[in-house]
């Protein structure tokens, strides 16, 4: 077994052993899972995406993957992201107790900073957000002692923070050929990732549950609409892990922004469509809250619009496919 697998499956035994619907629930309630974040510190997954840590940014993608087949309700993304952004600038010492957000205001005066964040996951609960500005890419930490936060959450119930910083920040520097842009897209593919894994953990409860519940004496996974239905989404959950895979198995190749549009927009379609079927099949025990579907169901539609919907990933892909021009649509299509 490679590096990879050993990350992969000693991850995927410790979310299985900690992350329960009591996890979650609390966690909608606003209280920070502290206990499984220092557990998953002590275990450097923070660090996974640097030169001390000793992965790439795949492996991250795919931790990601895992961690959303468990609906982890911990910025494990933010960090991955924002230590890979802080070891490329030879910021120091990564930290575990870290989140990362995006720039809604930024101005500078006499070498004060007026931000403002939107939608920063546990922001309350970290020590310091990381942002980027500028072009070429600047990193930017903020310590969390010193802003103003407004807590908040998406749709999911998980908490997606409010920042307000009027001071002198830490200003990390620039790593090499990074851009916004590139932050964004990181972003974006570690959505499509989580979305995967948890349209993965959809199907298995919708399999399961039509091989439990019987209807007329026999089980409803033994009704063709029901088989239908199913099989449509484990086509959908296919594509989407297809499609996840491709854009990460492109990172650092030319091709990248474009599989990460292609990824981004074709997960999303697909965790609309799962989202309802797995409630069809449940029914009414679906829509309980004491059932453990909604805990997957609502992130689903809650990441899909994070970091972009459908839409604009797919009006990405097309201005790039026009700009190429019509005799190089098919080196497009193939990545030449």
């Amino acid at each position: 077994m490679d590096t990879r697998a050993l990350v992969l499956d000693s991850a995927g035994r410790m979310f299985a052993d900690h992350v329960d619907k009591a996890l979650l629930d609390g966690a909608e309630r606003g209280q920070f899972a502290a206990a499984l974040w220092s557990l998953v510190a002590e275990n450097g997954l923070p660090e996974l995406a640097t030169p001390a840590g000793g992965g790439t940014l795949a492996d991250a993608f795919h931790l990601l993957r895992v961690a959303g087949r468990h609906a982890l309700p911990l910025p494990l993304a933010e960090v991955l992201i924002a230590n890979h952004l802080t070891g490329a600038a030879n910021c120091g010492e990564t930290t575990a107790h870290l989140s990362l957000g995006i720039a809604d205001s930024h101005s500078v005066e006499g070498g004060e900073v007026n931000v403002e964040l939107v939608a920063v996951p546990w922001a309350r609960a970290v020590e310091r957000i990381c942002y980027v500005i500028g072009d070429p890419l600047e990193i930017v930490l903020l310590d969390v002692a010193e802003c103003e936060i407004v807590e908040g959450t998406n749709m999911a119930g998980e908490a997606r923070d409010s920042v307000r910083f009027i001071g002198v920040p830490m200003r990390c520097g620039s790593p090499p050929a990074l851009s916004v842009t590139d932050v964004f897209e990181m972003m974006a593919l570690s959505r499509a990732a989580q979305m995967s894994g948890a349209m993965e953990r959809v199907l298995e409860l919708s399999l399961l549950y039509a091989g439990e519940r019987k209807q007329f004496g026999r089980p409803i996974g033994a009704f063709q609409a029901i088989q239908h239905n199913l099989a449509l989404m484990a086509g959908q959950v296919a594509a989407a892990l297809r499609a996840t895979d491709a854009a990460i198995a492109a990172h650092g190749l030319p091709q990248f922004p474009l599989q990460v549009a292609v990824a981004k927009a074709r997960v999303g379609e697909a965790a609309g469509i799962v989202a309802e079927i797995a409630h069809q099949v449940h029914g009414a025990m679906g829509f309980t809250h004491e059932h453990q579907l909604h805990h997957f169901t609502r992130r689903l539609l809650a990441w899909r619009d994070e970091y972009g919907r459908e839409t604009y990933w797919q009006q990405r892909i097309g201005r790039q496919v026009a700009a190429a021009g019509a005799d190089a649509l098919w080196d497009v299509i193939i990545d030449e």
